[in-house]
């Protein structure tokens, strides 16, 4: 029993005494190393540090992101994809360890003594059957170690790197669709603020025009005017109710699309939501450097766990090229009689290696290294278009802060300045130095501005939402104990 005990620890002590998986490094950074300085104002809140409920202003989206986060099914999906990823990292690691059974036997066994000459029994031709039986019994007991490999050349250590890296990167990849889960309910609802302010605006409009065409047909009955201004003023009526019937399709949608993403239907008994114009906010998010990223979004993280496990991978091939050794060892105890099984008299034991080194096998193994290194190209490629689209997406959202932030400026002055050309339109044709065509033009472009800053500041608030995403922020306190690192 000793020497088996020996021979497991020494069979773990011996296993992984080479590695030739390639070393990891970070590739380079494929992108550069600052954003553009203009589009960068010096700001002074850190994304990574902050939860959404530290970011968003309207109590409606904090309980609308909680839900989605809680009952959304493609994330329970990914959660459970981490569960999957560390059952096989465990499986695998077990395998760096020998296994070690233990089994115990009893049996009792009759046997006619006719027939058999060693025992008595008569046998041949003449012979007499000698009468009777004998019964003995049989016990044993014992542990055993079988095929265990010892992994001279890392290949097993390899594997389990690579599945624990795998485990790791589906981890990163939950985290990233939690925060793009943010991203998406937070986009969506500022969509529904908006179109709900549409249909608002176009209901209005579409009121206001309404009286404006009974006023028409009072002036056409009474023959003050022609029948044209009281088509114009029909035309202007229909415009309207047909923008109101298109923004109510939109805004059904986008309440359906909300469902999806909050896990099925809506909470009931959320606060008030925010006007568009409500939730601004002067606050400023500290961009940092390109280089933050790669420890700030989880997306990158999974993509250097990819490249990682794929030069773990790397490693189990070259070790195939070696001779496999595996031992195999048992150790216990046999008696005829349960009171003398742990006699010193019963013990036994055996121990064993096995050698085994493929001779032609036709070019599998090298097939498998090629497979293994190409895979590591292209997880390197991967990882670099990672940190690009990251890269991208961040700048993008810097560029969107500034100059959606100065067309917002420039709509509500323009929308201030058609809303006195339509003021001085309807004057003057109401006192009759100007004809209906005025007021219809000033009309339409009083109610295209009223839309487009409305559209507008919907887009920079979804560009705000996108920016601070991007830049690895959403993470509630329970979500960054969740970021700690994986015992090993």
């Amino acid at each position: 029993m000793k020497r088996l005990i020996a021979l497991a620890a020494l069979s773990t002590a011996l296993a992984g005494c080479a590695n030739f998986a390639p070393e990891h490094t970070r590739p380079e950074l494929a992108v550069a190393p600052a954003y553009d300085g203009e589009l960068r104002p010096d700001g002074t809140v850190v994304a990574s540090q902050l939860s959404y409920r530290d970011w968003f202003l309207d109590p409606r989206l904090e309980g609308l992101i909680a839900s989605a986060l809680e009952n959304n099914r493609d994330l329970v999906a990914a959660t459970a994809r981490i569960e999957q990823a560390r059952a096989r990292y465990r499986i695998q690691d077990s395998r760096r360890l020998p296994t070690v059974v233990a089994d115990a036997s009893g049996t009792r066994t009759r046997q006619s003594l006719a027939g058999n000459p060693a025992l008595g029994g008569g046998g041949g031709e003449g012979g007499s059957d000698a009468p009777g039986s004998v019964t003995y019994n049989r016990f044993q007991v014992g542990v055993g170690i079988s095929a265990f490999e010892l992994d001279f050349w890392g290949r097993i250590a390899n594997l389990s790197e690579a599945a624990r890296a795998e485990y790791l990167s589906t981890i990163a990849a939950q985290r990233a669709f939690y925060l793009s889960l943010i991203a998406d309910t937070a986009n969506t609802y500022f969509e529904i603020v908006e179109t709900e302010e549409q249909v608002a605006l176009a209901e209005a409009t579409a009121q206001s025009r309404r009286e404006g065409l009974r006023i028409a047909r009072l002036r056409l009955d009474s023959g003050v005017t022609s029948a044209l201004p009281y088509r114009q003023a029909e035309t202007l009526l229909t415009q309207a109710e047909q923008q109101l019937a298109a923004e109510r399709l939109a805004l059904a949608q986008l309440r359906n699309q909300l469902a999806v993403l909050v896990g099925g239907t809506v909470p009931q008994g959320l606060p008030q939501g925010l006007t568009l114009a409500a939730q601004a906010d002067e606050r400023r998010l500290a961009a940092g450097l390109p280089s933050d990223l790669l420890l700030a979004r989880p997306d990158i993280i999974a993509a250097e766990e990819q490249l990682r496990a794929a030069r773990a991978n790397i490693g189990a091939a070259r070790a195939a090229f070696f001779p496999t050794i595996s031992l195999t060892g048992n150790a216990g105890f046999s008696s005829d009689s349960l009171g003398g099984l742990f006699d010193s008299d019963g013990l036994g034991w055996s121990f064993g290696p096995t050698i085994s080194l493929p001779i032609f096998d036709w070019g599998a193994r090298e097939a498998d290294l090629d497979l293994a290194r190409a895979l590591e190209v292209e997880q390197i490629a991967n990882y670099d278009r990672t940190v690009q689209t990251a890269f991208r997406e961040v700048a993008d959202a810097l560029a969107g802060r500034r100059y959606l932030a100065e067309q917002v400026e420039t709509l509500e002055r323009a929308l201030a300045a058609q809303e006195r050309i339509a003021r001085i339109a309807r004057l003057r044709y109401r006192e009759g130095v100007a004809d209906y065509l005025e007021v219809l033009d000033a009309e339409r472009n009083l109610f295209s501005a009223q839309q487009q800053l409305l559209a507008t500041r919907r887009a920079w608030l979804q560009n705000r939402a996108t920016l601070f995403v991007a830049l690895g922020g959403g993470f509630e306190q329970d979500g960054r104990a969740a970021q700690a690192p994986v015992e090993d």
